[in-house]
C-alpha cells in the first residue's frame, strides 16, 4: 500500500484554513489547538507508516505535478520519498505534536489565541513541505514560508517593541543567507537544467555538467542560505533574540522547524557537498567556529531561555561540522536526538517561567522541591546535551567526535580538539542552569510559592524526557527499519576506520571531558560560585567578553549605526543634491531656454518671412567669406 506522503504537510494547512477561517474568535478559538493536534496526529500516522515501507538507502517520486516549462527548464510540484525525508517528517510530526499539547496550558489565556494555533499550523506545514519537497525551487518557496512563520510567531506579542524588533531582525538577518541560496539554486538550474533532486544527484553530476568550480560555487552559495537559517557565525545573531516569542515557539524553532531546515538543506543537498572538498572544509571550519562561540557566551548569560538559545546554535555548529567532515549520518543522528532534548529543555524552560515568571536563573533556585516533576525530565535533558552515557546525546556526540577525529581534512585534529572543548562548555553551563534553577535553596518569594504545572504541559515533558534517556539508543537499531540508522540512511557508506581500542578510547574521553564540565558545575554550586558575580571574579575579563555575546552584536551595532547608516545618509544627500540637481538643473535650463526662445513666436507670417530672409543672406555672407565657392565657375566659349 502506497502512503499518501503528499497529505502530510497538506493536513496542518488545512487545519490553518480552518482556524483562519472559524476559529480566531471566542468562544470558538478553543477548538484551535484540538484540530492541528487532529491533523499533526494524522501527518505523524501517515508519516510513521511511510517510515516503515521505505527501503534503505532508496528513493522515489511520488505524485509530481508539471507546473509549467520555460524551454528546456520544467517547473514540477512533487514530493521526493527516501530515508532522510522519512525521519525527517516523523520527527517534525513528533515534536510538533508534542508542543501543541504543551501550548494548550502555557497559552491558555492569551489574546490571540486561535491565532497562534493558526500561526503555528502554516509553521509545521511550511517545515513539513520543505522536508518533502523533491526539488530546489519548491524548496526554496516552503523555505521562504518558513522564514515568514517564524517572523509572526517571533513578533506574537508585537505590542512589545522587543518582539517587534526580534520578528524584524530575524527576518532581515536570514535574508542575507537566503540571497545566496536563490543565487546558488539559479546557478545549477541554468547550468544542469533541471531542479530536480534525483536528477541532479545521479544523471547531472556524474556527467560532469556542472563542472568542479561550479559545483563548489554552488555547494557555498546553497550553505550560505544553511548559514542564515541555522544560525551559524556570522548570522547567528537572531536566534537569540528570538526567544522574545512565546517559548512553545522557541521549542518548535530550536528542536524541529527553523534552524534545523538549514541542516536539512545540506543533507538534502550532500551530492553537491562530496563532490566540493573545498565546500565540505568551510562547511567544517564555519561549524567548529560556531560551535566553540556559542557554548563560550552560553555560560555568561543568565536569562535561561537565551542559555538553550546560544546551546542550540553551539549543537547546530556541532552537525555542520559533522557534515563538513564527512559524517553525514553522525551529523543527522544528532539532528534527530537533538529535536528530542532540546524541546524537552525549552519545555521545561517554559514550565519554570510558567510558575515563577521571570526567565532569570539568578532569581530562582530551590525548584526541585517544587517542580519535582520538571526537575527530573530536565535533568535528563541537561545529561542527554552533555553526552552522558546512556542518554540520547552519548550516542549522537560520539559519532559526530568519532567522524572528526577520523576525517581525512586537514587541520582535523585541531577540529578534534575544538570539539572536546565544547563538550567541556556544554556540560558546565547546562548544569549551571540546572543547578541554579532547581537546586539549593529559593532565592526570591516567587521561587519558594512555585508550584509544577498542569498535566497538559507536564505529559510532553515525560514522553520528550523518555527520548531524551532512550531515543539514541533506538536509533542505533532503528525501529521502522529493522536496521540501524546508519544502514537505513546511507547502507553504501564506508564502514568507519580504527581500531576498537581507538573507539573506546574516543568515547572514554568524551566521557571524562563531559563529568570534568559538571564536576566545575557542581563544585563551583557548592562553594556558591556559579552566580555572574562570582563567575565574573575568577574570570576577570573573560567573563564580561562572554556575557557581551563576544561583542559580536556589539560589533553589528556599530557596523549598522556609525557605518551603513552613516553611508546611507551620504548616499541620500549624494541622490537628493548632486544626482537630482544635475536632472533639476537640465530642467530648469530647458525652462530658461523657453522662456527666452518663446519671443520670436510672434504668430505673424510676415515677421517669419523676414526672419528666414536675413537667416539666408545672413548664411550667405558667412559662406562666401569662408571663401566656399558655391558652385559656380566661369566658362570660356570660343
Amino acid at each position: 500500500m502506497t502512503v499518501p506522503v503528499w497529505l502530510i504537510p497538506l493536513l496542518p494547512l488545512a487545519a490553518f484554513a480552518v482556524i483562519g477561517l472559524l476559529c480566531l474568535r471566542p468562544p470558538r478559538e478553543k477548538a484551535a489547538p484540538y484540530l492541528l493536534i487532529l491533523a499533526l496526529a494524522a501527518s505523524l500516522g501517515l508519516s510513521l507508516f511511510a517510515l516503515r515501507q521505505i527501503p534503505p538507502g532508496s528513493g522515489h517520486e511520488g505524485l509530481v505535478y508539471r507546473w509549467m516549462v520555460v524551454g528546456d527548464l520544467q517547473f514540477e510540484l512533487g514530493v521526493l520519498i527516501d530515508p532522510l525525508s522519512g525521519l525527517m517528517l516523523a520527527v517534525v510530526c513528533l515534536v510538533s505534536l508534542l508542543i501543541q499539547i504543551y501550548s494548550i496550558g502555557y497559552m491558555k489565556g492569551e489574546v490571540g489565541y486561535g491565532r497562534y494555533f493558526a500561526y503555528m499550523s502554516l509553521f509545521t506545514c511550511s517545515m513539513l513541505g520543505l522536508v518533502a519537497a523533491n526539488n530546489l525551487l519548491l524548496t526554496y518557496f516552503f523555505w521562504e514560508l518558513v522564514g515568514l512563520c517564524s517572523y509572526l510567531l517571533i513578533g506574537f506579542w508585537y505590542r512589545r517593541p522587543a518582539a517587534a524588533s526580534a520578528a524584524k531582525k530575524a527576518f532581515v538577518v536570514t535574508r542575507f543567507g537566503d540571497v545566496g541560496l536563490l543565487i546558488g539554486i539559479l546557478l545549477v538550474a541554468q547550468r544542469a537544467g533541471t531542479f530536480n533532486y534525483l536528477q541532479l544527484q545521479w544523471e547531472v553530476l556524474p556527467a560532469g555538467v556542472l563542472g568542479a568550480g561550479v559545483t563548489t560555487a554552488a555547494a557555498l552559495l546553497i550553505f550560505s542560505g544553511a548559514v542564515g537559517k541555522s544560525a551559524q557565525f556570522p548570522l547567528h545573531v537572531w536566534l537569540p533574540d528570538a526567544m522574545e516569542g512565546p517559548t512553545p515557539v522557541s521549542a518548535l524553532i530550536h528542536a524541529a522547524t527553523m534552524v534545523a531546515a538549514g541542516v536539512f538543506l545540506v543533507a538534502r543537498t550532500y551530492f553537491l557537498f562530496a563532490a566540493a572538498p573545498a565546500a565540505l572544509l568551510v562547511v567544517a571550519i564555519i561549524g567548529a567556529l560556531t560551535a566553540l562561540m556559542a557554548a563560550a557566551i552560553a555560560i555568561g548569560q543568565d536569562d535561561i531561555k537565551r542559555i538553550l538559545a546560544y546551546s542550540t546554535i553551539s549543537q547546530l555548529g556541532y552537525m555542520m561540522l559533522a557534515l563538513g567532515v564527512g559524517g553525514y549520518v553522525a551529523g543527522l543522528f544528532h539532528l534527530t536526538t537533538h529535536a528530542f532534548f532540546k524541546a524537552l529543555l525549552f519545555l521545561c524552560a517554559g514550565s519554570v517561567i510558567h510558575a515563577v515568571h521571570t526567565n532569570n536563573i539568578a532569581q530562582m533556585g530551590g525548584l526541585h522541591s517544587r517542580m519535582r516533576l520538571t526537575s527530573i525530565t530536565c535533568l535528563a535533558g541537561a545529561l542527554a546535551l552533555a553526552g552522558i552515557f546512556p542518554f540520547a546525546g552519548f550516542w549522537s556526540k560520539d559519532e559526530i567526535l568519532a567522524a572528526v577525529f577520523h576525517s581525512t581534512l586537514p587541520g582535523h585534529y585541531v577540529l578534534y580538539g575544538v570539539a572536546l572543548a565544547v563538550v567541556f562548555l556544554t556540560a558546565f553551563y547546562m548544569f549551571r542552569l540546572w543547578f541554579l534553577t532547581f537546586a539549593g535553596s529559593p532565592r526570591t518569594d516567587v521561587a519558594k510559592h512555585a508550584h509544577e504545572s498542569p498535566a497538559v504541559m507536564t505529559g510532553p515533558l515525560l514522553i520528550l524526557g523518555l527520548l531524551a534517556v532512550v531515543g539514541g539508543a533506538l536509533l542505533l537499531r532503528f525501529p521502522p527499519a529493522a536496521v540501524g540508522l546508519s544502514t537505513f540512511l546511507a547502507p553504501n557508506a564506508a564502514a568507519e576506520g580504527g581500531s576498537s581500542a581507538v573507539k573506546y578510547g574516543l568515547i572514554a574521553a568524551s566521557l571524562l571531558v563531559a563529568l570534568a564540565g559538571i564536576g566545575v558545575a557542581w563544585r563551583g554550586h557548592r562553594r556558591q560560585a556559579l552566580h555572574a558575580e562570582s563567575l565574573a571574579r575568577s574570570l576577570p575579563g573573560l567573563y564580561e567578553s562572554f556575557r557581551r555575546r563576544l561583542y559580536i552584536d556589539d560589533a553589528y551595532e556599530f557596523f549598522v549605526l556609525r557605518i551603513l547608516l552613516v553611508g546611507s545618509r551620504l548616499a541620500a544627500w549624494f541622490d537628493r543634491h548632486v544626482v537630482n540637481g544635475m536632472v533639476d538643473g537640465v530642467a530648469w535650463l530647458t525652462g530658461r531656454m523657453g522662456v527666452g526662445l518663446r519671443r520670436v513666436q510672434t504668430g505673424q507670417a510676415q515677421f517669419y518671412v523676414i526672419v528666414i530672409l536675413f537667416a539666408v543672406l545672413a548664411a550667405l555672407i558667412v559662406m562666401a567669406a569662408a571663401g566656399y565657392p558655391f558652385g559656380l565657375r566661369m566658362v570660356a566659349r570660343p
